[in-house]
């Protein structure tokens, strides 16, 4: 059985009933297009399912229509999977607006800095979407002294976050993620909610330890020495988080509750105290959902569409968004009495 063919430039014009120069100037000059015929060429585009043919823009306008990511290193397959699901994200939303997403490898900064050059030489990308951020990033450093477009997923640490315009950023608001995490906590009866979280300085991991700090200030009754012996700082990882729930249990004090910086800590803290205490992390991987326990979910398909909205959007507007996370409660109550049985 032969597929229909492809809807073309003139079934637009033909069922919009206008000229195939309107339907071109409705895709690549929207602006001089008038509004009602805007609306009648679009509604054609969209009944018909037609979609321009990206090489012949290419060729017109000089531009790849293609963003460059690099692709992050594997890492313990928990918490790293929220840049994989981001990259899905983003990849689906590009192509619903004509776009490609090229990916590529680096090793470090100064790595991903000549794959940046590269790129740009060779005219493949004409923007660049940065993801793990950190304080002082020189790569966001090169691509303005470059004048090369760009969006970082992550704040630009160490930066005048809120008014410098050459640098634009999407993030999700670990501190409101964070606070709400432990004041789930503490309205569940729980005073003494232990953090464990990153060593500073971490951008992220700062700025959701200061959720929790204030929320236990605030709402705990528990004074700024008492609240230092409740946290720990350590590395990434399902171990570390086991090691750290084992340090916070020998310490004196009870603790009733814990919050973390992500879901692999909150899975070893889970598994070194047998679900016995309750435990919240953060990213609402996969693991946390199948294993029943409350995690801090980061709206990554909102985070697609505000990274490519600003990369299209002009100099002049506001350059920066940040997106509100979701706390995802469960009881955990079938974890705990498997790891208590």
């Amino acid at each position: 059985m032969s597929s229909s063919p492809l809807p073309t430039i003139d079934d637009v014009a033909r069922v919009a009933l206008v000229s195939r120069q309107t339907v071109s100037n409705a895709i690549n000059s929207p602006s001089i297009v008038k509004p009602q015929t805007l609306e009648r060429v679009n509604r054609a585009i969209a009944e018909l399912g037609y979609r321009p043919h990206a090489s012949a823009r290419r060729l017109r306008t000089r531009k790849s229509s293609t963003i460059g990511i690099r692709l992050d290193p594997a890492t313990n397959g928990i918490s790293g999977a929220v840049l994989d699901r981001f990259l899905h994200a983003l990849t689906e939303q590009a192509d619903r607006r004509g776009l490609r997403v090229l990916l590529f490898t680096a090793e470090s900064p100064e790595e991903e800095i000549m794959q940046f050059r590269r790129l740009r030489d060779g005219a493949d990308v004409d923007a660049f979407v940065l993801t793990s951020t950190f304080y002082d990033d020189p790569r966001t450093t090169w691509l303005i002294d470059n004048g090369h477009p760009f969006v970082t997923f992550g704040r630009p640490w160490g930066a005048d976050d809120m008014n410098d315009n050459r640098r634009p950023w999407v993030d999700v608001d670990g501190y409101s993620g964070l606070f709400d995490a432990t004041v789930h906590q503490l309205h569940n009866g729980h005073t003494r909610v232990a953090y464990i979280g990153w060593p500073s300085p971490s951008g992220t991991g700062d700025d959701r330890r200061r959720g929790w700090w204030d929320a236990m200030i605030q709402e705990s009754g528990l004074n700024t020495a008492e609240l230092a012996a409740l946290e720990v700082a350590v590395t990434d990882a399902v171990s570390q988080g086991e090691a750290a729930m084992v340090e916070l249990l020998a310490r004196p004090g009870s603790v009733d509750a814990v919050v973390c910086a992500s879901d692999s800590l909150a899975l070893g803290a889970i598994l070194a105290s047998s679900g016995s205490v309750p435990v919240s992390g953060y990213d609402n991987t996969p693991t946390a959902s199948a294993l029943g326990f409350t995690s801090v979910e980061q709206p990554l398909d909102d985070v697609a569409h505000a990274v490519l909205d600003l990369l299209g959007e002009t100099a002049g507007e506001s350059r920066h968004r940040l997106i509100e996370p979701r706390l995802v409660a469960r009881d955990g109550q079938w974890l705990a009495r498997t790891l208590g049985s």
